[in-house]
């Protein structure tokens, strides 16, 4: 069997251990680097009463834990579904160097997982989604941008 399908296997059997625990919805995943998970999860939104537990945010955060960094350089994402738009922005961020998925974002939708919703909000004007985002003292906020601009030592990501 070769390592891509275990691996992603290994993200489907988490999946099934969380939903089964009523930890969460029917999510696993798992980041692997050089040949080993270093990271693993599943979705823990309900046993948290975190919405960002997801699967992938839960296995990326032990990841980067153990890696003692916070970018997954050389490190491949394996998650039981094609990720939200939160995990894969936070995936993005911790730019590992590939993503395998299983079920689609149809597939979770067809189960009432459906984040089309914010896929459409992304396209809206900010103060016209059904959340408005409203501009406020832009002038003060730019000044740690500023600062943040002009420090040394600075760790940049």
């Amino acid at each position: 069997m070769d390592d891509h399908h275990r691996f992603m296997r290994e993200a489907i059997r988490l999946a099934f251990e969380g939903m089964r625990d009523g930890a969460g919805g029917p999510f696993g995943a798992v980041v692997v680097k050089n040949g080993k998970i270093i990271g693993h999860g599943n979705n823990r939104v309900a046993a948290s009463n975190d919405p960002t537990a997801h699967a992938e945010i839960v296995a990326i955060r032990e990841a980067c834990r153990h890696l003692g960094h916070f970018q997954l350089e050389d490190c491949t994402v394996y998650t039981s579904c094609e990720p939200c738009p939160m995990c894969l922005g936070a995936i993005y961020w911790a730019r590992p160097k590939k993503i395998f998925y299983a079920c689609t974002r149809d597939d979770a939708a067809a189960i009432e997982f459906d984040d089309d919703f914010i896929y459409k909000e992304f396209e809206m004007p900010a103060e016209e989604r059904d959340i408005p985002a409203i501009p406020l003292l832009r002038d003060e906020a730019l000044k740690a941008f500023d600062e943040w601009r002009d420090m040394d030592g600075k760790v940049v990501y």
